[in-house]
């Protein structure tokens, strides 16, 4: 196995990693950042008011891309137990 096998594997995985993270964190962050400015501009500084609304944009988050994560995840690892044959005999 070479340096470039190992540096596209480690490429790959990490790009998995942020395809799959991405659209929850998005969600979480917009709805963070709007949330804020909500109590910014009404000056309500209830704590409860800054996470629950993040927490369900995240679960919603994971419930609708859930499919496109787990699918990408799946892709990934299939690529990588396909690819173990050729990671041995070289």
């Amino acid at each position: 196995m070479t340096q470039e096998v190992v540096i596209d594997i480690v490429q790959s995985a990490v790009m998995t990693v942020v395809t799959v993270a991405a659209p929850p964190l998005i969600l979480g962050l917009t709805v963070g950042v709007l949330v804020a400015i909500f109590q910014a501009v009404t000056s309500i500084q209830e704590p409860t008011m800054a996470f629950v609304p993040k927490i369900l944009a995240v679960l919603f988050g994971l419930i609708f891309f859930g499919p496109f994560m787990l699918t990408n995840l799946i892709e990934f690892v299939l690529r990588l137990f396909n690819s173990i044959p050729s990671f041995v005999l070289n």
